[in-house]
């Protein structure tokens, strides 16, 4: 299970962060100021680190020139949402940066990209009553296998790790198909219903007009 430090003054904005990346199945701590956050990162050791900018004690910045040497992955989570800002943060070793207000979807998805490319994204992945073993390419739905084609598999996998965000049809087909998209939607519409059918997931799997479609959980 994946470790996730929580470094945010808000307890309101941490414990939203945490219910829902805990819902994901990750293990996460919070700390509140910048000092407790650099004695978690002493004691414990961690996946990723979300850290706000403007904390108590010892601000983001320094924070993150104490974590990175340790190579754990850092995405700043801040209301600091100017160019220059987002520009600072990246050029001082942040792997992704984050402006509040954002959707839990959004913060989810980039989790997970910034996760495997280090390596370290989960290898199962569950939603609704559904699992993805990503390593032996196996789907259970409340424990029974469901069979699925290779594009199949792919597809459920990319609407998983990107759930509650619209995904353009160009930007899917290319990922699950690996070719460029030339505007037709019928193979991929196509594979959208087989999943729906397969896994019951009609209210689940929702299309987003003029964009494409969204894997939506009850909200």
């Amino acid at each position: 299970m994946q470790k996730i430090l929580i470094v945010e003054d808000e307890a309101a904005i941490a414990n939203l962060i945490k219910i829902n990346l805990e819902a994901e199945g990750y293990q996460c701590t919070c700390a509140f100021d910048g000092r407790a956050g650099a004695d978690h990162i002493e004691q414990e050791t961690f996946d990723l680190v979300l850290l706000d900018i403007m904390l108590p004690e010892i601000d983001g910045y320094e924070l993150l020139e104490y974590v990175k040497p340790m190579g754990t992955p850092v995405i700043f989570l801040t209301a600091k949402g100017s160019v220059d800002d987002r520009i600072k943060g990246l050029k001082l070793g942040a792997d992704d940066y984050i402006v509040k207000p954002f959707q839990v979807g959004e913060l989810t998805a980039r989790v997970e990209a910034v996760l495997r490319r280090y390596g370290r994204a989960n290898q199962k992945l569950t939603f609704a009553d559904v699992e993805i073993d990503v390593i032996s390419r196996t789907v259970t739905k409340a424990g029974v296998p469901v069979e699925l084609t290779v594009k199949e598999f792919d597809l459920l996998v990319e609407l998983m790790q990107n759930r509650n965000v619209a995904l353009y049809r160009e930007r899917i087909y290319e990922k699950v198909w690996g070719e460029v998209f030339m505007g037709d939607t019928r193979t991929l519409d196509s594979h959208i219903q087989r999943l729906r059918k397969k896994l019951n997931w009609e209210k689940y799997i929702r299309t987003v007009f003029r964009v494409g479609y969204r894997l939506e959980e009850d909200l």
